[in-house]
């Protein structure tokens, strides 16, 4: 099937609803097909005060959406033979040798290691900070909130430091048996660092990066980039107007302005529409770079972009915005799409991030959708799901 560009045009009155309305400040869109982009939309401000208008430059903080990035690495040093799916996290970080989790205050020990599938699948037992009260939420909270503490001072946490102290934490449940979103893709980027001999972001750089084109993707924004970085934005307390953010969630600098020592692979990446799309047409064309080079075997590529949680599993994934999909390699992946809230094709992949940036990707139909704004709390909003609804009707 083929997408109707004319039918697609109404993304634009998404956007004005969007930002006539302070949803957020601004706002862009993109759709590809058979990796050629089909349409670019964009409205609104990249910096409100300032009135710098959103251009197709501008910079983002991709959150969450690093994730699949990262899974796309890990497969890398898997295809060359150096990680292997049940390669122990203890082999490489001492303290999660003898790791435990808590039932009715008991101390319950870890039958199975923590291994690089239960990381690539989010059924490690690590949670991210939830505020659920339990002892692993209170110590993860603590680390995390040190991460926040230090992250601008002379103390700053590295990768490793990080992932060290973390294994010291118990799990919220015995690796493998349930699905659980939390800190799984910071802990593979530290083996990454560990198996290659390099650090994350160098590896990212030399193996997906530049060989994709992505020339403003990094883990931070030089200064001759600052000014299209686009600013963070929050309701007030009344839910009555945009107002400006410097939050450092999840221990990223809001300001980017220099390399961290932190270099998070599930949330510290920033980059552009174009870059991300870059991303996207590679996994569109099964691991090839536009000029045709695999990136990675075609096995690598059918492995990586399908769901594979057991029904066990699944029951972890709750939230009100994934009924019919499964998840696999840091990716939700749709599995059953008559189940599902918007409309899709079976076997459609991707993820989005904290403050807006969102990515699906449709093997069927070889069509990408790519999404981006800068506001807390908008990974997957009503904004996006009147927007998938528009593109998958406009398919003939």
């Amino acid at each position: 099937m083929k997408l109707n560009p004319k039918r697609l045009e109404r993304l634009n009155d998404i956007l004005d609803e969007m930002t006539a309305k302070a949803f957020v400040s601004g706002c862009s869109c993109m759709v590809l097909q058979h990796g050629k982009e089909i349409c670019y939309y964009e409205r609104g401000c990249r910096d409100l005060e300032q009135q710098l208008p959103l251009t197709r430059d501008t910079i983002f903080r991709l959150y969450s959406l690093t994730k699949p990035m990262t899974a796309v690495a890990a497969m890398l040093l898997i295809e060359d033979g150096k990680l292997d799916l049940l390669t122990k996290v203890a082999d490489y970080f001492p303290s999660f040798e003898n790791q435990y989790w808590i039932k009715d205050g008991q101390q319950i020990p870890v039958q199975t290691p923590m291994q690089v599938h239960h990381l690539l699948n989010m059924t490690s037992g690590l949670i991210y900070p939830d505020a659920s009260g339990t002892l692993t939420d209170q110590m993860t909270t603590a680390l995390v909130d040190e991460v926040i503490a230090k992250l601008h001072t002379e103390d700053a946490l590295t990768t490793e430091q990080f992932v060290s102290r973390l294994g010291e934490i118990p799990l919220l449940f015995e690796p493998g048996t349930r699905w659980n979103y939390g800190l799984s893709a910071d802990v593979l980027a530290a083996l990454i660092e560990k198996v290659s001999g390099m650090s994350f972001r160098t590896f990212m750089q030399k193996r997906l990066f530049e060989p994709l084109g992505m020339a403003n993707t990094d883990f931070y924004v030089p200064q001759e980039k600052q000014h299209l970085l686009a600013s963070v934005y929050d309701w007030d307390e009344n839910w009555q107007c945009l107002v400006k953010k410097e939050p450092d969630y999840l221990g990223i600098s809001t300001r980017m302005e220099r390399p961290p020592l932190y270099e998070s692979g599930g949330a510290g990446l920033v980059s552009t529409i174009d870059d991300v799309a870059r991303f996207a047409n590679m996994l569109t064309a099964h691991g090839k770079t536009a000029d045709g080079t695999a990136l990675m075997s075609e096995k690598t590529w059918q492995y990586l972009t399908g769901g594979c949680l057991n029904p066990a599993q699944k029951t972890g994934i709750v939230w009100e915005n994934l009924p019919g999909y499964t998840y696999g390699n840091l990716m939700r992946v749709l599995e059953k799409p008559q189940e599902a809230i918007t409309l899709g094709a079976a076997g459609e992949y991707g993820w989005d991030g904290w403050l807006g940036a969102y990515m699906t990707n449709d093997p069927e139909n070889e069509l990408t959708f790519l999404m981006m704004n800068q506001r807390m709390y908008t990974g997957t909003t009503l904004y996006t799901r009147k927007m998938r609804n528009i593109v998958y009707s406009s398919l003939e």
